[in-house]
Formats: C-alpha cells, structure tokens, sequence
C-alpha cells in the first residue's frame, strides 16, 4: 500500500476543487453520498458529517435530522455556509473548519457519524474514526461511503499504477476494506453491522459501524 496523504496535500487539493466540485463531482459521487444519508436518516437524530464539502449532501437530510458538518477546507466550508444561508435547510445546525483527527465536541455528541468519500483521504483514518466513535453515542452508528481498495485483478493493479498520480488530485483508489476491519478489531468499541456496494455499479462501498454499549462492570 502506498503512503497515507498529508493533511497539506489534500488541503492545497480541495481548495482547488471547492469552485468546480458541485459541477464536476456532484453527479459521480449522487448515489454514494444518498446511500449513507439514506442510511444516517434511518438511524435520526444528530448526525456529524465529516468531510460536508461544499453542503452537497444537505438535499439529501430532511427535518427529522439534525446536521452538523465538518472540513479541513475554508474554501469547501465557505460554500456550504453559503447554501445553508439559501434557508433551505433549517436541519443543518453547524458548520466548522475543524480537523476530524481532533473532533472539538464532547463524548457522545452525536447519534451517527458519516464520511462520505472521506476516510481514504486523511493523514491516519485510525485515529479519525476512533474520533467518530469517541463523538457518537453507545448504539450509534459511523457511516462510511468509499470507493475501496480492488485488492486483486486487473482492477487492483491499474488502482496501484495510478496511486501516486491520484494523491494530488484529492484521490486515493489503493484503500483497502481489511484496514477499516482492523480498526474495529483494535478498537474494541465498534462491531461491523454491514458492507455492501452500492448500485448500480458497485464502485461504491457501504461500511457502517455500530458504537458498542459499554459493559457493566462485573458484580
């Protein structure tokens, strides 16, 4: 596997996709990012997204959620306050430049957690889903959508070829799913409850972790 990215590179990246990315991303990221908003409604209440990007996912939520969002990027965040100040979206609580390695909020904040095409991307996924877990509530869940590593085939092999010229487009195809697993292994404080591709191609993967009850202490 190739390096993790640094947090300077994908910064200096997103800024330049912040102006064109609703044009450009927006349609080949649609049935990703409604499949894990689809899957944070079901779970309700409120919901951090981490990555919010520009706002795009807002048409996907309704009144029945409460979102607050996230980015490492002013200039993404700078668009997303502008569409929630269009008055569309009363749900949308919250919008910061915070880094997801160091969430600025209280244990079990929230009742879901969503990264949509963002885990790939950060400097150490291990600690900014252990940030998520920390942030979400017992029985809440963490929600990620991704394109994920091939692992083998022909796939695989184009995915490792491309790797490094990807890194400074803000892309990364050499993630694997064992990685999100081993994570949840070593954590201790989120079992796996489902992983699925997402239709109709199947480049998209749904992972969705839920946030263990905590033991009661031994009598």
């Amino acid at each position: 596997m190739q390096r993790d990215p640094d947090k300077q590179t994908m910064e200096k990246a997103y800024a330049r996709w912040a102006p064109v990315y609703d044009v450009l991303c927006g349609p080949v990221f649609v049935n990703g990012r409604r499949a894990a908003a689809r899957a944070a409604r079901d779970v309700g209440g409120r919901i951090l997204e981490i990555g919010v990007g520009t706002g795009l996912s807002f048409d996907d939520y309704d009144a029945a959620t409460e979102i607050t969002g996230i980015d490492i990027s002013e200039p993404m965040i700078a668009r997303a306050r502008l569409r929630a100040a269009s008055g569309r979206y009363p749900f949308v609580k919250g919008l910061a430049v915070m880094d997801a390695h160091q969430l600025r909020y209280d244990d079990a904040s929230f009742d879901c957690a969503v990264g949509q095409f963002v885990i790939t991307l950060v400097a150490n996924p291990e600690r900014v889903l252990s940030e998520c877990a920390r942030v979400v509530r017992p029985g809440g869940q963490i929600i990620l959508v991704n394109h994920l590593y091939s692992e083998r085939g022909l796939a695989a092999a184009v995915e490792r070829l491309l790797a490094e010229r990807a890194r400074g487009l803000g892309l990364r195809p050499e993630f694997p799913f064992a990685r999100l697993a081993a994570w949840a292994q070593m954590h201790g404080g989120a079992e796996l409850v489902e992983r699925r591709k997402v239709p109709p191609f199947g480049v998209y993967t749904l992972v969705r972790f839920r946030r263990c009850e905590p033991q009661s202490a031994a009598a």
